[in-house]
């Protein structure tokens, strides 16, 4: 595989010291995969109609970008929950439906997909022990992120030790909601009326996914910041489920965001 084949991820400045402890971190875009069509490039979704082969090999080369073999990618069967599953050295390639997974395990690539929806990696680099969420609307109003801290800290990681980043979602600018789901976030909490400015639309409103995000998380106790990069904005770097569903398209791809501890 030559140079310009090989993924690319973004990376946070926030983990970007973490490989001192061992750990590696990704959020990696559509390029360097083999896919064609409207899931051009890496698009890792098992559940898309790509091709099947394709998709194994997009998600290997994901793989070998850790230095680590396919099976020990772990990535689970996303529901929009608030579940997160604890993932041990014995890793079997189930994908449990749950919407998080944390580790403490070495030589484990922890992955979540997105395509719009929020990706969080987590590590707690004293303790060595690391967790990735996927958070849309459902799993940050449901409690996903704050599970996963519970986790990681059921695991020996310490609050004050975790940091947390999202990386590539659909950002503010291109969130438009309708009035029956601002309703559901204030019924919840009215201070979340912060994360919504009115729509060109009447009636509608422009969401903050990010923000909420953000802020849930360090509500929460935890150090935490974004990437600042949406997805809808960016054709060519990235899978959007918005986008495709505006556009017409009967399908579409998803990235992936992974954190491993490396094997001694």
């Amino acid at each position: 595989m030559s140079t310009a084949d090989q993924p690319r991820p973004v990376t946070a400045n926030s983990l970007e010291n973490l490989g001192t402890a061992g750990i590696r971190h990704g959020f990696f875009t559509r390029d360097g995969g083999v896919s064609e069509g409207i899931y051009r490039g890496l698009n890792v979704g098992l559940g898309s109609n790509d091709d099947p082969d394709k998709v194994r090999e997009n998600r290997r080369r994901v793989s070998a970008w850790f230095g680590l073999p396919l099976e020990r990618l772990a990535t689970a069967h996303q529901v929009h929950s608030p579940d997160v599953v604890v993932v041990t050295g014995d890793y079997d390639g189930n994908r449990p439906q749950a919407d998080a997974q944390v580790t403490a395990s070495r030589g484990i690539i922890l992955g979540v997909l997105t395509a719009d929806c929020g990706p969080i990696l987590f590590a707690d680099p004293e303790n060595r022990v690391i967790g990735a969420a996927h958070a849309g609307w459902k799993g940050a109003l449901g409690g996903v992120l704050e599970n996963t801290i519970e986790a990681m800290i059921g695991l020996g990681a310490k609050r004050d030790n975790i940091r947390a980043t999202l990386g590539p979602s659909i950002s503010q600018a291109s969130y438009e909601v309708g009035p029956e789901f601002v309703d559901r976030f204030l019924a919840s909490n009215r201070d979340f009326e912060a994360f919504f400015t009115p729509s060109p639309k009447p009636g509608h409103a422009m969401f903050d996914l990010p923000g909420l995000t953000v802020r849930r998380l360090t509500q929460a106790g935890v150090t935490a910041d974004s990437v600042g990069l949406c997805t809808y904005a960016a054709p060519e770097t990235f899978f959007s489920y918005r986008r495709t569903t505006h556009a017409g398209e009967p399908d579409y791809g998803r990235q992936i965001s992974a954190i491993a501890i490396k094997e001694d």
